[in-house]
């Protein structure tokens, strides 16, 4: 099982929204994804600029078919134009 933990910081309000609805609509495509165990994104409560998406995989191949869907890589290229993603990721 593999679990991401992708940490987003905005450039600026509106990058925030902007970047915060792809990510909205990137959760709700994936939920859906063959190999996902659970995808979600958080607000934080201390930081106006910054969300996180958490994720959950059953295996690195449902990851990577993922990755490669069209959705995924529209969400995240608006993402990287808004601000900065960062991932983790951790194997169980």
């Amino acid at each position: 099982m593999l679990r991401l933990n992708c940490f987003f910081q905005a450039k600026d309000q509106k990058s925030y929204v902007t970047a915060l609805k792809a990510a909205v609509d990137l959760t709700e495509k994936s939920q859906k994804h063959e190999g996902n165990i659970a995808y979600d994104v958080f607000s934080s409560a201390t930081r106006p600029d910054v969300f996180i998406i958490c994720e959950t995989w059953e295996n690195q191949e449902v990851l990577d078919k993922h990755a490669a869907t069209p959705e995924f890589k529209e969400d995240v290229r608006i993402m990287n134009e808004c601000g900065v993603l960062k991932v983790e990721q951790f194997v169980f």
